[in-house]
């Protein structure tokens, strides 16, 4: 079982020809692929995110199975050559006594044996080359070529760094240069993600939503808050890698800020404030892109709800102009020079800690975990008293606490967990509902001025926060009596 380090760019059409002199020099190698990807009539490897295929290269045939890795850089990789020049049947017992073959086993036993057929193929040309940075061996691949499943076709053109030898951030920081000099774009779909769409007749790939996480109640602090950074760093760069690329939906807008607040979360709670001197910037980087796609979130939320509750209501008619009129596309700015170091940077701080010693991960999150929770349960208690601006607050403590609780979850025992966790999803809610219909009286105020049927709205909005406050305080007095699972509460 090997495991790959590697990143995956897109290529923007204009940068290619660039981008293509600089990989093919002299010394570069050019081989032709050609590969057909299996998965089972009900799809349960793509589900499983693993990747069986038969791959051609030049003469020769390999089987390989792959299956995600501990974090963004990683993939998990078996590759079998099959002897003789004809295409070789599948068999899946070439991965037998791998890690990966026995994920393949144990997943296809829990299907009920379901049959492997040929779901797509892709057709590859592909120039590479090695490089030396940083004190590491790094090769760079170009693919150009398509994917086709039956009549549907999709071209490739992307390129790959994968760590042979030395640090990974080397390949970091050399994948940082060559994407600001060539305008690329981190994707994190696999070429096998790329034909499961095309297959299934998916226009890309749908919106990604946060995955849970196996912590080992044994973890050290620093094991445990590198795989959290990293699941919510997967679920960021997932949703970001289809909206650059396109086409998106509001979906994939709310799946990747509910992964920019899990992740905000993390550093805020679990992160050292030295940690070299990257958090901050990190940090201010990470608000500013949530507050800039803030606005197309609003007005999703305003367009999903608002406009046809008040036409079920008899409103008269709107002119519902959207907070995000003005506001930059979501797209663009994940499609910004600044943005993908952004994510390479969180890549690098995700990268597995030093040698040092670090204390277990039940001893340094409880602190966080118990300050939060101290927080939230004294503004529950007094929500009546809060204005709107507080009770807004009080809802992202709320947000806060139950990401970091699910993530940590296999630290603590797991009743208090799961009881406090579907209270605090029940406070969200409320309170979500509530947050919402106070941004909506403030749009709606707002309007009223150069389009006074607006009124309409502002009255039955009003009367819609205040009917709504009586299930908030009872949710949030039902979350203030829990009794949270970690010591120091």
């Amino acid at each position: 079982m090997a495991t790959e380090i590697e990143l995956k760019f897109r290529i923007p059409p204009a940068r290619l020809a660039a981008l293509r002199r600089a990989v093919a020099t002299a010394r570069a190698e050019v081989q032709p692929l050609a590969a057909a990807y299996f998965d089972t009539p009900g799809e349960h490897l793509a589900r499983a995110r693993m990747a069986l295929r038969l791959r051609r290269e030049g003469d020769a045939w390999v089987q390989t199975l792959k299956a995600e890795g501990a974090g963004p850089l990683q993939r998990l990789e078996h590759n079998v050559p099959v002897p003789g020049t004809a295409r070789p049947t599948l068999d899946i017992a070439r991965h037998d006594g791998s890690a990966a073959g026995d994920a393949l086993r144990r997943l296809l036993a829990d299907a009920g044996q379901p049959p492997l057929q040929e779901r797509y193929a892709t057709t590859v040309r592909r120039t590479r080359r090695l490089l030396r940075s940083g004190g590491a061996v790094i090769e760079l691949a170009l693919d150009e070529g398509t994917v086709q499943a039956g009549p549907r076709s999709l071209v490739l053109c992307e390129i790959e760094f994968e760590l042979l030898s030395g640090p990974p951030q080397a390949l970091l920081d050399l994948a940082g240069r060559w994407a600001a000099r060539h305008g690329l774009l981190l994707d994190q779909r696999s070429k096998s993600e790329l034909g499961h769409t095309l297959a299934a007749g998916l226009p890309g790939s749908p919106p990604t939503p946060a995955r849970p996480l196996r912590l080992g109640r044994q973890a050290d602090l620093a094991t445990a808050r590198a795989a959290m950074l990293s699941n919510t760093l997967r679920q960021v760069l997932a949703n970001a890698s289809q909206m650059a690329a396109g086409p998106s939906e509001a979906g994939h807008l709310h799946q990747l800020r509910v992964g920019l607040r899990r992740l905000r979360s993390v550093l805020g709670a679990c992160w050292p404030a030295d940690d070299g001197g990257r958090l901050v910037g990190i940090q201010q980087a990470l608000t500013t892109l949530f507050q800039q796609t803030g606005a197309a979130r609003d007005a999703d939320t305003l367009a999903t709800w608002l406009w046809p509750a008040l036409q079920a209501a008899g409103a008269p008619p709107l002119q519902p102009a959207p907070p995000a009129a003005a506001a930059a596309d979501p797209a663009q700015l994940l499609c910004a020079p600044a943005t993908q170091q952004l994510w390479l940077a969180l890549i690098g701080l995700a990268l597995p800690a030093g040698d040092g010693a670090s204390p277990a991960a039940t001893t340094g999150l409880a602190g966080p975990l118990a300050k939060l929770w101290r927080q939230v349960r004294r503004d529950a208690r007094r929500f009546d008293s809060l204005n709107d601006a507080a009770r807004h607050q009080l809802r992202r403590r709320i947000k806060r606490l139950r990401y970091l609780t699910a993530l940590s979850a296999d630290l603590w025992p797991a009743r208090p967990v799961a009881r406090l966790l579907q209270r605090l999803k029940r406070a969200q809610a409320q309170l979500g509902e509530f947050n919402d219909t106070v941004l909506a009286l403030a749009h709606s105020r707002a309007l009223a001025d150069a389009d006074p049927p607006a009124w309409f709205a502002v009255g039955w909005l009003s009367a819609r926060r205040a009917a709504l406050l009586p299930a908030c305080g009872e949710a949030l007095q039902h979350l203030a009596r829990a009794r949270p699972p970690w010591p120091g509460r």
